[in-house]
């Protein structure tokens, strides 16, 4: 049986990282966290050479993100279950993941917040470039349907509760739920 899947998105600084670290704490099953962010922070990146322009980062990210989707895929395959964050900023990217997650439970979760707080929590994380949370407030819930909506300026214990209640009860009425019929 592969694994279940718990799609976490929207846009920069939206509290997608804060209310994945509260789920993996508060879920019943073992889930893993799963984020572009981990993979850049880790230095998995060639991040020195890509910021020199050595390696040009407009060449690497198509595969980079194809790269990425299909390991989602190995990893629940194996039977694991993750927290996935992500930012669909790509409108290729759904349609591609709708058809690679097909076989697998997945939950999707619309993290919203107001555009004058991501601005504030981009200027305050630092290493973001400056406009990409206004840039996502406007494109990346565009188009969706969730499982369950959460405003990320809400209280992270309550977002963390209304998900698993939604979660456990086993609806699923996104765009996912309805790809894999």
């Amino acid at each position: 049986m592969g694994g279940q899947i718990i799609f976490l998105h929207g846009p920069s600084s939206s509290g997608k990282s804060t209310t994945a670290k509260a789920l993996q704490d508060a879920i019943e099953l073992p889930f893993w966290h799963i984020s572009i962010d981990h993979l850049r922070d880790s230095g998995v990146l060639p991040g020195k050479r890509i910021r020199s322009r050595e390696f040009q980062w407009s060449q690497m990210r198509h595969p980079f993100f194809d790269g990425f989707h299909a390991s989602l895929v190995a990893y629940a395959h194996a039977g694991n279950n993750l927290i996935v964050e992500h930012i669909l900023e790509q409108p290729e990217w759904i349609a591609d993941l709708k058809r690679l997650l097909g076989p697998f439970d997945v939950y999707f979760v619309g993290l919203h917040c107001d555009l004058d707080v991501l601005n504030r929590r981009e200027i305050a994380r630092g290493h973001r470039p400056v406009g990409s949370a206004s840039q996502d407030f406007h494109t990346v819930h565009v188009g969706r349907t969730y499982d369950i909506e959460l405003d990320g300026t809400a209280d992270t214990a309550r977002n963390v509760a209304a998900l698993l209640q939604g979660w456990r009860s086993g609806r699923r009425v996104s765009e996912f739920a309805t790809s894999a019929s």
